[in-house]
């Protein structure tokens, strides 16, 4: 199954399940809802620890940085608001392979990771996109992780390891923006999720300039998930600068 094939149906399907929940809700004041759709960059600084049991000994073995490289990541990000209520979603998209040197041994991995957000918000403020939001809703993260490990001894086989699962966790968190004058503002955003993973954690700043038809934003996202397939445990930390445009209508 190719990627487009696996990623794009949900894609479609979260946004979907965010549309069919606004219409009829952003009508309450007679004004409509206020939408943002903005697609983005990432470039985060990549670590992913991984301790499991390899052959022939059978004993836990802890893998170290075994990818450790900046690489681009995909993100969009769709949000509508409401007088008091409102919902986004996000899709991330990374994939990345590394070969790693080490004392007794070679690692190879590949790395492709989907994650989906979809949460109902509540803005109790004023006016929208601004001041406190908080939020609540599912995080859906789906995750293929390969590791081959070549011992530098060669009375030792290569062997294989399969992290590969999907999860599907719990989220809640909150936001807040400050309006920085006429054009520019600040938007500061933490959650986390749990239930299928060990627990993920999100944080980010993200400053905005506003245009005519939408906003640029550029920012600096920090993202830690703590992953538990079969008989292996898994840590992943991404942190990198983000920037993007919002489309606003």
């Amino acid at each position: 199954m190719t990627l487009c094939k696996r990623f794009l149906p949900i894609a479609a399907s979260s946004v979907a399940a965010i549309a069919c929940c606004s219409p009829e809700a952003g009508a309450a004041e007679g004004e409509g809802w206020d939408w943002v759709v903005a697609p983005y960059v990432w470039a985060p600084g990549i670590s992913a620890d991984v301790n499991t049991a390899v052959p022939p000994t059978g004993t836990d073995t802890d893998f170290s940085d075994i990818i450790d490289k900046i690489e681009g990541a995909f993100l969009l990000h769709a949000e509508g608001q409401g007088d008091a209520f409102g919902v986004f979603g996000d899709i991330v998209y990374l994939g990345l392979g590394d070969d790693k040197d080490h004392p007794r041994y070679r690692t190879e991995s590949d790395l492709d990771a989907r994650l989906f957000e979809a949460a109902l918000l509540w803005s109790p403020g004023e006016d929208r996109f601004n001041g406190v939001d908080l939020f609540m809703g599912l995080r859906y993260i789906d995750v293929d992780l390969t590791i081959e490990v070549d011992p530098v001894n060669p009375s030792f086989n290569t062997a294989k390891i399969d992290a590969s699962k999907s999860y599907s966790d719990f989220m809640i968190g909150a936001r807040y923006t400050w309006q920085l004058g006429e054009r520019w503002a600040l938007t500061v955003r933490g959650d986390g999720s749990f239930g299928g993973t060990d627990g993920t954690w999100n944080a980010a700043a993200t400053a905005l300039y506003r245009t005519r038809h939408g906003q640029w934003a550029f920012g600096y996202r920090h993202m830690d998930i703590a992953l538990e397939p079969r008989d292996t445990r898994a840590e992943l930390i991404l942190s990198g600068l983000t920037v993007g445009y919002g489309f606003r209508f």
